[in-house]
């Protein structure tokens, strides 16, 4: 699995998720704006666990601070070793 979020990225994504579900929840947030901020909220939560956000992708931008070279058109991002094998 790529991805191209950082640590603080995450860390303000998952602050800003659990603002808007909070504020779902306690319905300061109703109607049409209330159903934006939970898809917000829900949105911003799995970019920030799975560490990879598709917009991020498309516009060759990353926060995880791999350096890339202005003449690269796409982003560097590294893989996880899930299966630990230890293999890229």
């Amino acid at each position: 699995m790529m991805h191209n979020v950082g640590k603080t990225d995450r860390i303000v994504r998952g602050i800003i998720a659990i603002i808007l579900a909070i504020l779902y929840i306690k319905k300061t947030l109703e109607g049409t704006w209330g159903d934006i901020a939970l898809a917000l909220a829900i949105l911003l939560g799995i970019t920030s666990l799975r560490r990879c956000c598709p917009l991020y992708a498309l516009l060759g931008f990353g926060t995880c601070g791999i350096e890339t070279k202005e003449s690269d058109t796409k982003i560097k991002t590294e893989r996880l070793d899930l299966d630990g094998s230890g293999k890229s």
